[in-house]
């Protein structure tokens, strides 16, 4: 990913969108944020042009060292408490060795009030890879991205302890004319497989094989349709101000007669 120019990541650019969106519909400052993952520029321009600091964090040496972020990966940070005010992460949730471990960190790294906003490609992607990769004779070794589903995600800000969670999904439909294509998008996007030890490359019966299956699902006009989920999240760390749930059992409606057939 790293050896590659950042125009070749066509996703950066459209998720970092999406997130500066949402930001801007929140009505309050955040002097102090932190960035994982810098992979679009400009998303780290803006960046700083809203917030008084703005750390960076990276887990690619190479990438890191083109950002001027501090190497770290995200599971493994260990910053003061309540640092920040906002952390943005842009991708890269699912590469993680511990989730709920991240999760936790980064919920304690945030001030009280303090939001945590991203998003990374979910559950239910690639649906046509996935199947080509699961013809006969291909070996079944694990060589693509793990994924998390919403459900999954909803409950894990829960668990680590955010207020007011949010999690949403965008659908994404991007057209290709060979596998080979598809292959080089997620290279430079980094949704190849980041599993250790690495497996043993595909031989060139393999990859053909894959080749094929993946053109066999193609439409009229010969292009492959693969889609991708894109899912959003957002958290704050609890503040007394935060609206509250109401508690159990102190609702005054009745559902059964709400549900009566009017006449």
């Amino acid at each position: 990913m790293a050896r590659l120019p950042a125009s070749a990541n066509f996703l950066a650019p459209l998720i970092a969108e999406t997130l500066l969106d949402r930001l801007t519909m929140v009505t309050r400052n955040f002097p102090r944020a932190l960035l994982i993952g810098a992979h679009d520029p400009a998303l780290a321009d803006r960046l700083r042009g809203i917030c008084t600091e703005l750390t960076i964090i990276e887990a690619g040496p190479r990438l890191a060292a083109a950002s001027g972020a501090i190497i770290v990966e995200a599971d493994a940070l260990d910053l003061p408490f309540a640092s920040f005010d906002l952390i943005v992460w842009p991708g890269g949730l699912d590469s993680v060795n511990d989730v709920p471990g991240a999760l936790l960190r980064l919920r304690a790294l945030l001030a009280p009030d303090g939001l945590l906003l991203g998003a990374f490609v979910g559950d239910g992607s690639l649906p046509r890879l996935r199947r080509a990769m699961m013809v006969d004779a291909v070996r079944p070794i694990g060589r693509m991205h793990p994924q998390i589903d919403l459900a999954a995600m909803g409950n894990l800000l829960q668990r680590v302890g955010f207020a007011l969670p949010v999690v949403d999904v965008e659908a994404l439909t991007v057209r290709y004319g060979d596998w080979l294509a598809l292959v080089r998008d997620l290279r430079a996007v980094g949704l190849t497989s980041r599993l250790a030890p690495t497996p043993p490359p595909l031989t060139r019966a393999e990859a053909a094989q894959i080749a094929a299956a993946f053109a066999a699902q193609a439409d009229p006009d010969g292009r492959i349709a693969e889609s991708l989920r894109i899912v959003h999240f957002s958290g704050w760390a609890p503040h007394p101000d935060q609206p509250q749930p109401a508690r159990r059992g102190s609702g005054t409606a009745s559902l059964s007669e709400a549900l009566k057939p009017k006449g």
